[in-house]
């Protein structure tokens, strides 16, 4: 397809005003100009459906799609309307609104899980205010997390284990442990070498491959005869496998459950929920020590919730979940055959489950490789499309996943021909791009 010719005025001013004022020129790093190549919009000034426009005027398919919190699509009618609808009704008050009460009761209808219901701005605070409900409930200062997780959380008992872990004391750091996906040994190991004192074991239930071996029925099995709270990570998977999230799809319930993302399509919301018991341990209606769980000024924007309830009731109406796993499942075959067609198949690896794709980029060692990722963005940006990764959505139809697989193709010829070449750091234009979590810029 005819390359888009980008001049790139507004986008080098304004993002160089963001890279002056803000640490990292996003308020996300996985928006960071280090995760994108030199020709990538820099500012965004608009969305509709599954397209975007930067600040220069230039079109874009898009198949991130705000990190996947944008489900139905960008600017999508019917939320907007009821934002609109309940902004003129004032946004905040001095105590609960109507309508906290009308989502939390929704959310306990749909998510098997959820007997009672706190809302925050974010997964992560939803996910922190977990892990201290777990700690309250067991009296136990351990933290079990699934290693193959790509994230959790921003807070130190995350951010402790990982790479990126500047900042955070020793002494936090090792009060979080790691289990493997599928490995239900793994788990008991650290049971046996921590017994009695693990609160509770979380991660995001379906990821990119399938339990196995019943896991997910082992992994609570063990956590009911060890004391142990389970926690179900589905800020991503929620409303996205399945309405009710990846608990609904298997029938796996856990104790409490973090949900966001695409709960609001864009708008700022999350939910904990989880079982009376321990939830109510938050509240103020018992006589045990207090636990100060989420306690959040904007926890109940009436405009984000008003979203949110109107983003489930399209996705029911709609049966999304159905059509994110067909356009994911079309665009993951069309790639595959695309790749093969121009012999660039040891290049790109789609795996994942069809509502939530994974693209792969690999070098001719079959292992990850970021320059020639850094090319594969720079070429399909280049020509109309972003998709650093697949969000299937609601606004998005086959015509656009055979747009998109028509580009992709075009990219692997040029990643073939500079590998076959040897010229591929002559391809790539500008600075290669890099993991999030590293030790070092």
């Amino acid at each position: 397809m005819e390359k888009i010719d980008l001049i790139n005025v507004k986008n080098k001013i304004l993002g160089d005003k963001a890279k002056n004022l803000i640490p990292g020129g996003a308020h996300t790093y996985s928006k960071g100009y280090d995760q994108f190549p030199s020709n990538a919009p820099q500012i965004i000034d608009r969305g509709l459906g599954c397209k975007l426009w930067d600040v220069d005027g230039n079109e874009y398919l898009d198949f991130a799609m705000s990190l996947g919190s944008v489900l139905l699509g960008h600017a999508y009618p019917p939320v907007l309307d009821a934002v609109r609808n309940e902004l003129g009704r004032g946004v905040n008050f001095a105590r609960p609104s109507v309508i906290e009460a009308e989502l939390a009761e929704l959310l306990v209808e749909i998510i098997p899980c959820a007997e009672m219901v706190k809302f925050a701005k974010n997964g992560s605070d939803a996910m922190t205010a977990a892990v201290k409900l777990a700690r309250a409930y067991t009296n136990r200062k351990y933290v079990a997390r699934c290693s193959s997780d790509p994230f959790n959380a921003v807070h130190d008992w995350f951010i402790g284990s990982t790479v990126m872990n500047r900042g955070v004391p020793e002494e936090v750091q090792k009060l979080t442990l790691s289990f493997d996906y599928n490995d239900i040994g793994s788990v008991q190991a650290l049971i046996d070498k921590y017994p009695g004192e693990i609160a509770c074991i979380l991660l995001e239930p379906i990821s990119i491959i399938a339990p196995v071996d019943g896991f997910l029925e082992k992994l609570k099995a063990l956590c009911e005869a060890n004391g142990i709270v389970l926690i179900f990570d589905e800020v991503v998977s929620g409303f996205r496998f399945a309405l009710g999230g990846v608990q609904e799809l298997t029938g796996v319930v856990p104790h409490l459950a973090a949900f966001g993302k695409g709960m609001a399509n864009g708008f700022s919301v999350s939910a904990l929920v989880g079982s009376r018991e321990i939830m109510s341990l938050g509240g103020i209606e018992h006589d045990q020590e207090r636990v100060f769980l989420l306690s959040t000024t904007h926890g109940g924007e009436t405009h984000s919730l008003a979203a949110s309830i109107a983003t489930i009731g399209e996705m029911r109406r709609l049966n999304a979940s159905q059509h994110y796993y067909e356009i994911g499942g079309r665009l993951k075959r069309g790639i595959r055959a695309v790749a093969e067609s121009v012999g660039a198949e040891a290049f790109i690896d789609v795996p994942g489950f069809d509502c939530k794709p994974i693209i792969i980029i690999n070098g001719p060692d079959g292992a990850p490789n970021y320059l020639i990722r850094t090319l594969y963005l720079q070429e399909t940006i280049a020509r109309g499309l972003l998709i650093p990764y697949v969000i299937p959505s609601i606004a998005h139809t086959y015509e656009d996943v055979d747009k998109a697989v028509e580009i992709i193709g075009d990219a692997l010829t040029v990643i073939k021909q500079a590998v076959d070449d040897d010229r591929l750091e002559e391809a790539v234009h500008g600075a290669c791009v890099k993991p999030v979590f590293r030790k070092y810029n």
